[in-house]
């Protein structure tokens, strides 16, 4: 006890010594100044409150440092480049759009690969390197999301703001039901042609990893979301996590048809693609329905379903006898032949159709291109996924 008193005295007089030496300071300096002297008073050293910063803030402004050094490279460097290939070009360096160094790299570096992710690319570090996530704590290590401690803070601030605006929803139409007032049918949000952003667009979305199951809780809560009667009130929210099956550009955007030296209209699709044949496909309008296959008619193939699958695009949109058709395909068997006429066929039909019927053989399938491949045997096995026999003894 007589200890703690003793502390507390020796507290009090250090506190009284400062403030008099602070006081005898400021005197000495006020009479120097008044009889025109100079003298040079030494200021109390000041109380310094530091700061301490938790490990886990230290740990990631180093690697945010880290980061920001590489990303700054890679820019100098990309920047080198893009002026070295615009030299190269003949172009203005400052003018040198990304479409540009595309085109650039096609025609100085043409490549076979059939993977396009294979062949040469140039470009910005943004696109290549995945964002980072910021901060979520303070440099006490503070966090500053209530829901920091899930372990994934920006799915769950996700589902949270989706019941936020399921909440809302159902608010507005208990209220306009009392009013008597019943939601547009016209202004229902419709999501055909659409789908949910896949697991990995929406984990890149959010710089955080989920699960399946995670992923299933958010599209049902988006389903539901839309479901309801006032939904376009949340249109916006809903947009941002919407992709249309397939580009409008590109769909709309059919190529125009060409003119023969008969006066006929053409159009040709190449790149035909399906297992391992390749082929290109010309579809003249207007004609009389006559098919060739790399010189002989439909009766190339024997198979009668083969024959049906080539028909079936022009069945569809009605032009079975108003187009000649003319293919050449090599490679693969007649199930993969058939299959790269047939998307040859279904795409350059979109010159000789309106866009509604574009969008019906969108939605037929007739214009997504088949990429299935044989799956390779493996090791140890008697096929892709067939095992051997086991035998006890």
């Amino acid at each position: 006890m007589a200890l703690r008193v003793l502390n507390v005295n020796v507290i009090k007089n250090s506190k009284n010594l400062m403030q008099n030496v602070c006081k005898l300071n400021s005197a000495i300096a006020t009479n120097a100044h008044n009889y025109g002297t100079e003298v040079t008073v030494q200021a109390a050293p000041l109380a310094i409150k530091t700061q301490k910063v938790s490990k886990a803030m230290t740990a990631y402004l180093e690697r945010a440092k880290e980061h920001d050094d590489f990303m700054k490279t890679q820019n100098l460097e990309y920047q080198i480049g893009k002026r070295h290939l615009a030299n190269m070009m003949g172009e203005d360096p400052e003018s040198f759009t990304q479409e540009d160094i595309d085109n650039a790299i096609e025609y100085l570096f043409p490549s076979g690969i059939f993977d396009k992710k294979a062949r040469p690319t140039m470009k910005h570090p943004s696109e290549v390197f995945p964002a980072r996530k910021a901060a979520e704590f303070d440099e006490t290590g503070r966090p500053f999301n209530s829901l920091f401690y899930t372990g994934k803070p920006n799915f769950f601030k996700l589902l949270f703001d989706a019941a936020e605006e399921i909440n809302k929803l159902n608010d507005l139409e208990e209220r306009m039901l009392r009013r008597g007032n019943k939601p547009d049918p016209n202004l229902k949000v419709d999501i055909a042609g659409h789908q949910w952003l896949s697991k990995a667009q929406l984990e890149l979305e959010l710089v955080e990893t989920i699960a399946d199951i995670e992923y299933n809780n958010f599209t049902n809560v988006m389903n539901r979301l839309v479901t309801l009667p006032f939904s376009y009130k949340s249109k916006s929210f809903i947009d941002k996590y919407l992709k249309p099956l397939m580009d409008q550009t590109i769909q709309l955007e059919a190529p125009k048809p060409r003119i023969d030296e008969k006066g006929r209209q053409y159009i040709t699709t190449y790149e035909c693609l399906r297992k391992s044949a390749r082929g290109d496909v010309t579809v003249r309008m207007p004609g009389t329905g006559i098919i060739t296959i790399n010189g002989q008619d439909i009766t190339y193939f024997d198979n009668i379903q083969c024959r049906e699958q080539i028909l079936y695009p022009l069945s569809f949109c009605g032009l079975t006898d108003k187009v000649d058709i003319e293919a050449n395909v090599a490679g693969g068997g007649p199930s993969g032949q058939t299959g790269a006429i047939r998307w040859g066929i279904a795409m350059s039909l979109r010159s000789f159709v309106d866009k509604e019927m574009i969008e019906s053989m969108r939605l037929a399938g007739l214009l997504t291109r088949d990429w299935r491949r044989r799956e390779r045997k493996k090791f140890g096995q008697e096929g892709a996924r067939r095992k051997y026999t086991w035998k006890k003894r």
